[in-house]
């Protein structure tokens, strides 16, 4: 056979699977809501709570990335995360939603507005804040948290 008759056998060969062959490659799309995904950040200020650093990383994919607000370096690891979340819960952080836009892709999406942390002393810090989560098959968890103080006071 000539190239282009291979070509013709390969191209017909193909059009003749199943479909299920080509869907196989394609991920399911996890039905999700605005108000889940409000949900989540409830579920990690929650965890915040608990005053123990591991659970709150629990809340995060083990590659996930955080640029917290209270730390110059980037935490790309479980037990960088840890060791953050162990300084900044001594402080016993609350926060509250201040404002929010959530978007909605296949197994992600984006919350991002501003927000205040309340801490045992009383004083307080507005930030701007991206959690963008992601589907790991069982559950949604962060995949990227950043965190910026607001410039302007």
């Amino acid at each position: 056979m000539n190239c282009m008759n291979k070509l013709l056998s390969l191209v017909v060969s193909l059009a003749l699977l199943p479909g299920a062959v080509f869907a196989a490659s394609t991920p399911d799309c996890v039905k999700v809501n605005k108000a889940q995904i409000e949900a989540l950040f409830d579920k990690w200020n929650e965890s915040l709570k608990t005053g123990n650093a591991q659970t709150v990383s629990e809340n995060y994919l083990s590659d996930a990335v955080l640029l917290p607000t209270v730390s110059n370096k980037a935490r790309l690891t479980d037990a960088e995360r840890v060791d953050y979340f162990e300084h900044f819960l001594a402080k016993k952080p609350t926060g509250k939603i201040d404002m929010r836009t959530i978007r909605l892709g296949c197994n992600k999406a984006i919350d991002t507005g501003t927000y205040t942390f309340t801490f045992a002393d009383k004083s307080t810090v507005s930030a701007r804040y991206t959690f963008t989560y992601a589907w790991d098959g069982k559950e949604w968890k962060i995949s990227t948290h950043h965190s910026s103080a607001m410039p302007e006071g």
